[in-house]
């Protein structure tokens, strides 16, 4: 399974930094925010592509938006934001858990990343959406899905994205993830898509937890959080400098 390659062989001896990333993380690489304030991902309703109703109604126009988003995410590049994350392995087991279904962070480097919500560079079976023996990774030279390819299981291919609605099948590991953290970071994230908002809640009395946003977010209350007001690239070099202040 795919989580056992999150599980550190050095936990013993280095500190745990878990990275909560949103959408926010990647506005500098050039995406949009999935939830802005018009309601609109690249222009579209949500309700349009981004729902098991909307599969089920219109795959032509669901696979043909992802192969849009698909080949602009192959354009993109990470941010500073994300190539500082990954810099941090050198002194700290660093694990991602992110919202976002680009994939900047593996080209960043970062090692350990779990999608809550997919990967827009897979597609898999509508039938077994889940099993890995069934997920394809498309490439750069290779983006596109013609609508009606099917899978080896005769059921059409379809995004490998939990859609609006759908069950978080990562979310377990992922709340192990932050169960474990020494120190929690969300960066880009609003706090209000549920069930990966209440991730900061499974953070233990002894985490120490960073907020970066340059707007203001809506935290739980009951915890103490150190809120950095900054976009992703300036709000990681904020945090690294509170970082060596204390080591």
């Amino acid at each position: 399974m795919f989580y056992k390659k999150l599980i550190p062989t050095n936990s013993a001896i280095m500190k745990k930094i878990v990275f909560l990333t949103g959408a926010g993380m990647s506005v500098e690489s050039g995406f949009k925010t999935f939830r802005g304030s018009d309601g609109l991902w690249e222009d579209y309703p949500v309700d349009q592509v981004a729902t098991h109703e909307a599969w089920e109604n219109n795959p032509a126009l669901v696979t043909a938006f992802y192969n849009m988003l698909r080949q602009k995410l192959f354009k993109a590049q990470p941010n500073e934001g994300h190539r500082l994350i990954q810099q941090l392995e050198k002194d700290y087991d660093v694990v991602v858990v992110t919202q976002n279904v680009d994939n900047l962070h593996e080209k960043a480097g970062s090692k350990k990343v779990l999608h809550l919500h997919g990967e827009l560079t897979k597609v898999t079976s509508s039938r077994h959406p889940d099993d890995e023996s069934y997920q394809i990774e498309l490439t750069e030279d290779n983006p596109t899905v013609e609508p009606g390819t099917k899978a080896r299981d005769g059921s059409l291919l379809r995004p490998f994205i939990v859609f609006f609605n759908e069950g978080v099948p990562m979310l377990a590991a992922a709340i192990h993830e932050v169960q474990q953290a020494d120190i929690l970071v969300i960066i880009g994230t609003s706090l209000n898509v549920y069930p990966a908002a209440g991730l900061v809640l499974y953070a233990s009395a002894r985490c120490h937890i960073y907020l970066i946003d340059p707007e203001p977010v809506a935290a739980p209350s009951n915890k103490t959080i150190h809120f950095i007001r900054k976009g992703a690239s300036e709000g990681m070099k904020e945090f690294i400098e509170r970082l060596d202040q204390k080591s």
